[in-house]
């Protein structure tokens, strides 16, 4: 679908200026809540890079977000992907399919480089949610191309991927960008209350903060023999990305980083002074560089300590909690339905729960049209790295400072993969062997 405004440089300052003032004037003029996206020329078009279920997900929420958002152009590495998403699309969006999914087949984009492609298909906001190890490289690009953003979480898989992103969330942050992180808990009604709550003194100085992200793995790795016949060491391991660190990170970095994020948020996304950890690989699989449990303490300033402790095995004891010691009491999350806090004062959640994942996206959206520039760029950069350093920490076996975690020269992700070439990732680590870099 083509704009009818003169500018067609998306996100150029026309452009941003139109999208600002249409929806509102629309609306004034008498016209219904929802239009077809496409009769009317300040639609927000949306790209969507990565159409798994995470991307797709965003996509749906994207949407939601405003009246006349619209889905132009989507890319993935196999065009099955693709179609499931769109079919999910279709299904959840139900009447207003017709209208917000316009995806044409020559905006169907396949391969490596098709984030490039959806990025120069003229949209406006771009949702990133391939394999975090992907991260950097197309944040720069879309940051580039003056794009508005949806990042998932992890950011990066390693220190020099960190520090791209955090370069260039300052030139979005110049540029005047929306950069939305996908930290779903921060957009969390009921969370926000309860660090509201902790950072105003209900249970005094933070002690402690004790986090679980117990789990079954999200994605074994399949047996060597399944691999089809012909298939590169490259796609074999893409369409395996959870078992590998330099395309997820992790358990540690990819899921547990919810956790490691209120950690920060808690702390008031001041940094550690370092870290030590322990981890391994207890469960055997054939292929893959990844541990199936960690646990990380951090040490932040007046030696108040934070444990992360993560597991991916099957048939174990599973949890998500948060457990918050503090001076004049504790604060506890994820053991019930509600977060409470108990001690000198006692206080529980009382409102309707929100959804966090819509409201990420509502946020996104509320802002290019109401032309703000909200920026989740460091703290999301931030939160990526605490993880990355526990990582370090149990990889190497060794105390690992904040510094050195940031400086760290170590690039898992290389500078070019081919789609049909070969690359042999690390060894699985071996602490008090594995070398830090």
């Amino acid at each position: 679908m083509q704009s009818n405004v003169p500018d067609t440089q998306s996100g150029g300052p026309d452009r941003r200026s139109f999208l600002k003032s249409g929806a509102a004037g629309a609306i004034a003029a008498g016209f219904p809540a929802i239009l077809h996206a496409a009769d009317i020329s300040n639609s927000i078009k949306v790209g969507l890079v990565g159409c798994g279920g995470r991307g797709t997900g965003a996509a749906a929420q994207a949407l939601k977000a405003d009246d006349y958002s619209v889905l132009t152009a989507v890319a993935d590495i196999e065009p099955a992907q693709i179609d499931r998403c769109l079919q999910s699309l279709n299904r959840v969006l139900k009447e207003q399919a017709e209208s917000k999914v316009r995806v044409e087949d020559s905006a169907r984009f396949l391969g490596l480089d098709a984030y490039q492609k959806v990025i120069d298909s003229n949209v406006d906001v771009v949702l990133l949610a391939t394999p975090p190890g992907f991260r950097p490289k197309q944040y720069a690009a879309a940051v580039a191309a003056g794009k508005h953003l949806f990042v998932e979480k992890p950011v990066a898989v390693d220190a020099p991927g960190v520090r791209s992103v955090l370069e260039q969330s300052e030139i979005a942050e110049q540029k005047g960008l929306n950069v939305v992180a996908g930290f779903c808990w921060r957009y969390s009604n009921f969370i926000q209350e309860t660090f509201d709550q902790v950072h105003g003194g209900a249970i005094g100085n933070i002690i402690a903060y004790y986090a679980t992200y117990y789990t079954n793995p999200v994605k074994p790795m399949p047996p060597a023999n399944t691999r089809p016949a012909g298939m590169s060491d490259v796609e074999w391991q893409i369409r395996n990305w959870y078992n590998f660190t330099y395309l997820c990170g992790d358990g540690l970095v990819e899921q547990a980083v919810h956790s490691i994020d209120k950690v920060a948020w808690a702390m008031r996304d001041q940094p550690p002074v370092s870290c030590v950890a322990v981890g391994g690989r207890q469960i055997p699989a054939e292929g893959g560089n990844i541990f199936d449990h960690f646990e990380v303490n951090y040490l932040y300033p007046n030696n108040v300590r934070a444990f992360v402790a993560c597991r991916q095995i099957p048939g174990c004891y599973n949890e998500n909690a948060d457990y918050i010691l503090g001076s004049k009491g504790s604060c506890t999350i994820g053991r019930g339905p509600l977060p409470r806090i108990e001690g000198e004062s006692t206080w529980t959640f009382e409102g309707k729960k929100n959804d966090m994942y819509q409201q990420e996206h509502d946020v996104l959206f509320a802002a290019i049209r109401q032309g703000k520039a909200l920026n989740d760029g460091k703290r999301m950069a931030d939160s990526t790295l605490l993880g990355i350093m526990g990582r370090m920490a149990a990889y190497t076996g060794q105390s690992i400072t904040w510094e050195q975690a940031l400086n760290s020269q170590e690039q898992l992700f290389p500078d070019d993969l081919d789609w049909n070439g070969s690359f042999e990732p690390p060894p699985l680590a071996l602490p008090g062997r594995t070398k830090f870099v």
